[in-house]
C-alpha cells in the first residue's frame, strides 16, 4: 500500500519554505509514514470533528506543534491545503474554514476536469 501525497496550490509550500531545517526533516518524516503505514496512527493523522472529510496531520518538534490540513481523495490519495504552527489548545477556526474552501475548491475544480 502507497499513498500518494498531493499539494494543493501552494498554500503548504508557502509555509513550509519558511520553516527550519530540523521542523521540515520532521514534516517528511510523517510525510512518510502517511504514504507507507496501512493503519496511520491518530497521533499523526486524525479527521476533524464537526468537519466532513477534512484531516490534520499533526507534527511536533520539540515544543513546537504544528498542523497541515488534508483530506483524501479516491482513498489512497492525500491532498495537502494550508498549514500552521499551533500556539493554543484550540484549532484557530479561520484555519479550518480557510481549509474547508480549499478542500471545496479542489474537488469544484476535479469535477470540472472530469466533464471537461
Amino acid at each position: 500500500m502507497k499513498r500518494e501525497i498531493i499539494f494543493f496550490e501552494n498554500h503548504f509550500l508557502d509555509f513550509y519554505d519558511t520553516l527550519n531545517t530540523k521542523v521540515k526533516s520532521k514534516i517528511k518524516y510523517v510525510f512518510e509514514l502517511i504514504e507507507q503505514v496501512p493503519q496511520i496512527p491518530k497521533k499523526f493523522l486524525k479527521q476533524l470533528k464537526g468537519s466532513k472529510g477534512l484531516y490534520e496531520i499533526r507534527v511536533k518538534y520539540q515544543t513546537d506543534i504544528f498542523r497541515i490540513f488534508c483530506c483524501l481523495d479516491e482513498g489512497q490519495l492525500v491532498i495537502l491545503f494550508n498549514a500552521f504552527q499551533k500556539k493554543s489548545a484550540k484549532t484557530p477556526k479561520t484555519e479550518i474554514k480557510k481549509a474547508e474552501l480549499l478542500m471545496k475548491k479542489y474537488f469544484n475544480q476535479k469535477n470540472n476536469n472530469k466533464d471537461g
